[in-house]
């Protein structure tokens, strides 16, 4: 079999492009949740996601969280190259166990809110965000 010059540059072309660049590997809900968990089931009981339907800019999108006696809130982007968004950590003179933020969106994906409680249990939520413009490189 026999090659072009052009066909060879091509091929080569596509498999450096494949190695070089990331897999960009989109994470199930589920599987997010239980590398949070440890493996625990979480509950949707006592926590509360807020984030738009619509976002017209994935670089700006802005969710709150609350989750009365709540010790941790964690927020996750399933769609982004690092799902992990950030995490909030409330102590014992916490006033109130909630956390506004604005983040950056790949595309339309699941914002996820895992909560850890007092008790040792957890509560998750999430929320389909459709996204207009990508944030993460899109």
């Amino acid at each position: 079999m026999k090659f072009t010059r052009r066909e060879t540059l091509a091929v080569s072309g596509a498999a450096l492009v494949a190695t070089v660049l990331p897999l960009k590997l989109l994470a199930s809900t589920s599987d997010l949740i239980s590398g949070i968990t440890g493996g625990a089931e979480a509950s949707g009981d006592g926590i509360n996601l807020t984030a738009p339907e619509i976002a017209e800019n994935g670089n700006t999108v802005p969710i709150s969280v609350d989750a009365p006696g709540a010790v941790a809130i964690t927020v996750l982007a399933a769609g982004n190259p690092t799902p992990g968004v950030a995490k909030f950590n409330f102590g014992s003179g916490s006033g109130a166990q909630s956390c506004s933020t604005r983040i950056r969106l790949a595309g339309t994906q699941d914002v996820i809110a895992v909560a850890e409680m007092a008790d040792g249990s957890f509560s998750a939520a999430h929320q389909t965000v459709k996204v207009t413009i990508g944030g993460c490189g899109g």
